[in-house]
C-alpha cells in the first residue's frame, strides 16, 4: 500500500488519479532495490542460513513444506498468512520478525551479547537515518519512504533543533488507502502527522488539502478523498495503546519536543544509545516493529536500530560459536 500511495503521491499522478491507477503494477516493482527483499530456502535449510540472508538485507525467507497435503479451496481461506499455496506445492513465508522471536524465547544462549549497550555493539545506523524537519514539505519523504521500506525502517520527523516529535512510517500508511495521497502532496510533514495520527484528519486539514490541490490544477485529485477523508483501522492498535498514548499535544515526552497539533506518540518507540540489546529486541516485538529510534535523553535524534543490524549481531556471535 505505501508503493501505491508514494506513485499517486506524485503531481504527475495527482493530475489524473484515474489514469495512474490503471498504470501497470509492475511500475512499482521497477526499483532494483526491491529484487532482493525476498529470498527462497530449502526446507533443510538452517537457521543460520536463514540469519545470514536476512542479515544482509533479505526481509521475507520462503521455503516450500515437503508432504505437505494440498487443501481445498474453503480450507485454504482460514489458514494462518504464513502459509501460502499454488497447485503443487504448500510454501510457510517466514519474516525477521519471526526470527526475532524465534532468538528472543532463545536468549539464555546470547546472554552476554544481549545485555550489551546498543552503542556498545555498534548497530545504531547513523547513515540510513531518515528524517524530515517539522516544516519541511510532506513530499519531500516520497524518495524517503521509498528507501524506508527497503530498510524496514520509517521517516522520522524533527524540530529545529533535531529532538525527534513523530515519524511518517509505512506501517502507519499502511492502515491507509489512496485518500492520503493528496494529503502528503500538499501538507507540510508536521501537518500530516496530525492529518494520518489520532483516528482520522481533522476538517480543517482535509479543507486545507482541498485548497492547495486547487491551488496547485490538481482538482481531479479531490475526488479521492471522496465525502470525507477514509480513516484508518485502528484495531491493529487497540490492543496495546491506551487514550493516553493515541492522544498527547504540546510536550512528546518529559524532556520536551513540540508539536502545534495532536500526534500518536504510541507507534513511535524510542530507545537510549545505553539501553540493552534485549531490552531494544522487546520493544520493537512488543509494538509489531522492525525498528526503533535511538535518541538522546534530551529527545534530540541519533539513529535507529533494525532487525537487520540486530541479526548481524546474532549471525557474528553465531559464527563464533559453530
Amino acid at each position: 500500500m505505501v508503493d501505491i500511495i508514494c506513485f499517486l503521491s506524485k503531481p504527475q499522478n495527482l493530475s489524473s488519479p484515474a489514469d495512474a491507477l490503471r498504470s501497470p503494477i509492475s511500475i512499482l516493482l521497477a526499483d532494483d532495490d526491491k529484487s532482493s527483499l525476498v529470498c527462497h530456502l530449502q526446507p533443510n535449510a538452517s537457521l543460520f542460513e536463514a540469519i545470514d540472508a536476512m542479515s544482509k538485507g533479505v526481509q521475507n525467507v520462503v521455503i516450500p513444506i515437503p508432504n505437505e497435503k494440498r487443501w481445498e479451496k474453503k480450507e485454504c481461506e482460514t489458514l494462518d498468512s504464513g502459509i501460502f499455496h499454488n497447485d503443487k506445492l504448500a510454501y510457510c513465508w517466514l519474516t525477521q520478525e519471526d526470527v526475532m522471536r524465534y532468538l528472543l524465547n532463545s536468549i539464555a544462549v546470547f546472554s552476554s551479547t544481549a545485555a550489551e549497550a546498543i552503542d556498545k555493539l555498534d548497530i545504531i545506523d547513523t547513515q540510513n537515518l531518515f528524517f524530515l524537519y517539522y516544516d519541511d514539505p510532506a513530499s519531500s519523504a516520497l524518495e524517503l519512504l521509498t528507501a524506508s521500506v527497503v530498510h524496514q525502517s520509517s521517516v522520522a520527523v524533527v524540530d529545529p533543533q533535531g529532538k525527534f516529535v513523530g515519524e511518517i512510517s509505512p506501517f502507519m500508511l499502511n492502515s491507509w488507502d489512496e485518500a492520503v495521497a493528496p494529503a502528503i502532496a500538499t501538507l507540510s510533514a508536521g501537518d500530516l502527522l496530525a492529518y494520518i495520527d489520532c483516528g482520522g484528519p481533522p476538517e480543517d486539514l482535509v479543507q486545507l488539502v482541498k485548497e492547495r490541490l486547487h491551488e496547485q490544477n490538481l482538482d481531479a485529485a479531490v475526488e479521492l478523498l471522496g465525502e470525507e477523508a477514509s480513516l484508518p483501522s485502528w484495531s491493529s492498535f487497540s490492543s496495546t495503546s491506551s487514550e493516553e498514548d493515541v492522544c498527547l499535544s504540546s510536550k512528546n515526552w518529559k524532556h520536551g519536543g513540540y508539536s502545534s497539533r495532536v500526534v500518536r506518540r504510541s507507534e513511535a518507540i524510542v530507545c537510549y544509545p545505553w539501553s540493552s540489546l534485549v531490552a531494544v529486541m522487546i520493544q520493537a516485538i512488543s509494538h509489531r516493529v522492525s525498528y526503533v529510534w535511538v535518541v538522546k535523553e534530551d529527545g534530540t535524534l541519533t539513529g535507529i536500530v533494525t532487525f537487520q543490524s540486530m541479526l548481524k549481531i546474532f549471525r557474528e556471535r553465531l559464527k563464533l560459536m559453530s
